[in-house]
Parts: C-alpha cells; structure tokens; sequence
C-alpha cells in the first residue's frame, strides 16, 4: 500500500466526524477508530489504526497551548513538590453528585480530612444512587467533576494526598 494514500485516508478520517471506518482493498484492511469522551480541555487528539497483521498504530496530536497557559504550567509544576496523589474514580457511568441532596452541604470539600469508608460523593445511575467511599485516609487536593456532569466509567473524580 502506498504510504501517501493512507496519510491522505488518515487526514480525511481527521478532519471528519467519522469515529470508526474500514476500508479492504487488494487483500489488506485497514481499520481507524476514535475513542469518543466527554468534551474536557487540552486533551490530546487520538487516532489509532491497524494494518490487519501488524501491531496498532496510535497517533496523538497534541492540542496547542497559549504562552500564558504554557508558562503557568511549568510555573505548577516547578511549585508542587512530587506528591504521589491517590485517585477516587468512578466505578460506573452515571450522574456526579458533590451532596446527597440540592439544599444539602457537600460530602466533602477541598481541603477536607477524609477516612477510609467515608462517603465522598454519589453516582447516580439509572435511579439508584452509589455513594462513593473513600479507600484511604488523606487530604481532598482537587475535586476534578463538577455536581451534575455526567461521569464515564473509571474517570477521576477526585485526587487525595494520603497520610
């Protein structure tokens, strides 16, 4: 296969709103796939492909970054000692919830001590609400969704210094 005819296929599946193609010709396949997340900032463009018989082929464009925002990010991390951060991610796809009711305060704050078995925050799905404890003992750091937005599975939802 000519490799300037799959640059020109990869392009056009690039620029399209296409998230899986294959096309067979003269006895190769070839197959391209998008994975397809909830819209988030600066996240890298991924498009991978196979050439049936080889090993897949991941491309990722990152996205371009303001000088403001490069700078400030170097700025972060020259700041942060390396902690390593324990992640709190979703064990289902549903809605985030920070209360256990809209009048009610937040589980947790930014900020906040937490323990092991302790309720972060709900994961309402398909009515039935899945409180969210916590594995560790540690301080809240960051909490990454906000209440309401819809979650996928295994996404962070929160990131906790451990003791």
């Amino acid at each position: 296969m000519d490799l300037n005819y799959l640059r020109k296929i990869l392009k056009i599946f690039d620029q399209s709103s296409l998230t899986e193609l294959t096309i067979e010709e003269d006895g190769l396949k070839i197959s391209l796939a998008r994975k397809i997340s909830f819209p988030q900032e600066n996240i890298p463009l991924v498009s991978s492909f196979q050439v049936e018989g080889t090993k897949p082929t991941t491309l990722i464009q990152e996205p371009a970054l303001d000088k403001k925002e490069l700078n400030r990010k170097e700025e972060i991390a020259t700041e942060t000692p390396s902690v390593t951060l324990h992640k709190i991610n979703s064990p289902i796809v549903g809605t985030f919830y920070r209360a256990p009711s809209p009048e009610a305060e937040p589980f947790v704050e930014v900020g906040t001590h937490v323990n092991p078995g302790q309720t972060l925050c709900i994961v309402e799905a398909m009515k039935v609400m899945n409180e969210i404890e916590s594995d560790v003992a540690g301080t809240i750091v960051e909490i990454l969704v906000e209440n309401g937005k819809p979650v996928e599975y295994n996404q962070t939802l929160m990131l906790i210094k451990p003791d």
